[in-house]
């Protein structure tokens, strides 16, 4: 095969790939539950007008409804994770398209259960909420109860669930313009081969030594999205315009409110972790500076951020070695742990490679009774990938210690808490790659790239966090949002967050457009507040704290049992205070003095 060519999945091993016949054996079984979902679904109908009956016939409908998901999650799982192997493939486009298809029906004949529960008054409610047949219930229906000052009449929410999926497609947009139609071209690596240049293999190029290499490279991405920079801003503008309206419509002040409330998470919360981080951005900037000087630049530039600055480390990883590592780290975590996700990611939890049309990115993507699966896009040469892989097993493990803990209704945790457990594991690896080294380059490459991960997770992603406040503020005040407005607002805050002697090339303003994440809206805040939750967490296991590695399992068992600032508060951390955005980010400071002290 060339090295030009990006390997289809008949090339890849099939230990390489994921074993999806967890799910179903076969496309014929998974068949067979569509068309009983199919045939099912519409006997929603039946529970109409009763759910307010009595406690049984309450339950009786959750149960129902409950039979319903159960299969539709684990349809919708096996059809979303083949569509990731290969987004061309018009198979695997029409199954995800006819599982949509049928989630809108579902969800306008279930559009009543929600306001019937709503409707209960509140004394008869709480006879309801005792009664033994409601017990496994309750948690759910306190959940259900609390949105009722935004749940709209049977009528209203049939509409709703109607335009669901219209209102979503300039998702859909995004993601095949940018992992299909988008043609990023070959590039000479420092070897002298041609590679191609993919949304995957854009962050392997980005940390080569080759300053002309890395420079042509980030040209060359950007040119593409420039070529597509209107559609682009169209379809962001369209995911901003479809979130105010979802909130104004569930009568919420703001969409930024509609985004924290399920969760209830004060908007000060989101406020406060923008306020923190601005206030000390003095020591990015002298991380910066001191990345310019370490790599012998005159000007630092955006491409010039992610090349490891220790240059004599070796940092070719395989999978099985990334695995051992990983595994090693979270030893602290105790024998069930480990040994449950060993045998996940020797076994075939994970797709490991990248391949034709398969999605970008990594993610861990869980159904209830099956395995959470693993997508990465590993790269031997990008040491950032074995900290993916440990963020990804943490999803993973997340999910896998909720199924084995909590009911179905109450596993799902929110991705609040997903963006600890992802990011302790990371704090894990750092904490052990530090203690089996004494040699002071390779600590100076962990400790620069514990920075790097602290520097993209904390800072950057609240910088992401503030566009997102930026640009709905903007359509919620009636003025448009163009791709002029988008590159305006994006390079105001870029200028905020870099340094003199840091050149912001005009392509950078397009990077708002290609974030993921921006097309859902008030995520990436939780990478800032999840990292600062997680170094708080493993400072006390790895202190040995008492119980701590107990309160932290129990965290996982947790599920969506609870919402996530008492979760975390159970757990001993306390999200409503500045504290652990403060204390990260006395790490970061921390850890820069201990890299000028061995570079400089």
């Amino acid at each position: 095969m060339s090295s030009t060519q990006i390997p289809t999945r008949a090339d890849i091993p099939e230990p390489d790939k994921w074993d999806l016949t967890h799910l179903f054996v076969d496309v014929g079984k998974w068949q067979e539950d569509f068309a009983w979902l199919q045939r099912t679904y519409p006997k929603l109908q039946d529970w109409k007008g009763r759910v307010g009956e009595s406690a049984k016939a309450l339950a009786g409908a959750l149960e129902f409804e409950k039979s319903l998901e159960l299969k539709i999650e684990r349809v919708y799982h096996y059809a979303s994770l083949q569509l990731a192997e290969n987004s061309a493939n018009n198979e695997y486009l029409a199954r995800i398209g006819q599982v949509q298809n049928l989630l809108t029906k579902i969800g306008e004949a279930g559009a009543f259960v929600v306001p019937e529960i709503q409707a209960i008054d509140d004394e008869t409610f709480a006879k309801f909420i005792v009664d033994p047949v409601l017990a496994e219930w309750r948690i759910k229906l306190h959940k259900i109860r609390r949105m009722k000052p935004h749940v709209l009449s049977e009528p209203e929410e049939r509409l709703l669930a109607l335009g669901n999926v219209a209102l979503s497609g300039y998702d859909d947009t995004f993601s095949q313009l940018t992992d299909v139609d988008m043609k990023f071209g070959l590039l000479t690596d420092e070897t002298g081969r041609e590679r191609p240049l993919t949304q995957s293999s854009f962050s392997s190029f980005l940390v080569k030594r080759d300053h002309e290499l890395r420079k042509r490279a980030f040209h060359q991405f950007y040119a593409e999205f420039q070529d597509h920079q209107y559609t682009l801003a169209a379809s962001l503008a369209y995911s901003v315009k479809a979130d105010v309206f979802r909130a104004r419509a569930r009568r919420y002040s703001s969409a930024l409110e509609a985004g924290l409330f399920p969760d209830d998470v004060p908007v000060t919360v989101y406020d406060g972790l923008i306020e923190s981080v601005r206030a000390n951005l003095k020591p990015l900037f002298r991380y910066l500076e001191l990345r310019r000087r370490a790599l012998g630049l005159r000007e630092l530039h955006h491409y010039d951020t992610y090349v490891p600055l220790v240059p004599e480390i070796e940092t070719r990883t395989s999978f099985d070695q990334a695995v051992e590592m990983v595994l090693a780290a979270l030893a602290p975590l105790g024998k069930e742990y480990v040994d449950a996700l060993a045998e996940g990611l020797r076994g075939r939890w994970c797709d490991r490679y990248e391949t034709k049309g398969k999605r970008s990115g990594a993610f861990s993507s869980g159904s209830y009774g099956a395995p959470p699966y693993i997508l990465m896009n590993y790269k031997e040469d990008v040491f950032a990938d074995v900290y993916t892989l440990a963020h990804e097993a943490g999803h993973s493990m997340h999910s896998w210690f909720s199924q084995n803990s909590q009911l179905f209704q109450d596993y799902e945790y929110p991705i609040f808490l997903a963006e600890v457990a992802s990011t302790f594991n990371e704090e894990l690896l750092t904490h052990h790659l530090l203690q089996t080294t004494s040699e002071p380059k390779m600590r100076a490459y962990i400790i620069n790239r514990q920075i790097d991960d602290l520097r993209g997770t904390l800072f950057r992603q609240t910088m992401f966090a503030e566009f997102e406040k930026i640009i709905h503020a903007i359509e919620e005040s009636g003025d448009a949002l163009t791709l002029a407005v988008f590159k305006s607002e994006y390079h105001k805050l870029l200028e905020t967050c870099f340094a003199e002697n840091f050149v912001l090339d005009p392509e950078l303003d397009l990077e708002c457009l290609r974030i993921p994440h921006f097309y859902h809206a008030f995520y990436v805040y939780k990478y800032a507040t999840g990292i600062s939750a997680a170094v708080a967490l493993s400072e006390q296991v790895l202190s040995g704290k008492a119980d701590s590695v107990n309160a932290y399992l129990d965290f996982l068992r947790s599920g969506g049992s609870k919402f996530p600032l008492e979760t975390l508060q159970a757990a001993g951390v306390d999200m409503t205070t500045p504290a652990p955005i403060e204390s990260t980010l006395r790490l970061f400071e921390r850890r820069l003095d201990d890299l000028e002290s061995l570079l400089l």
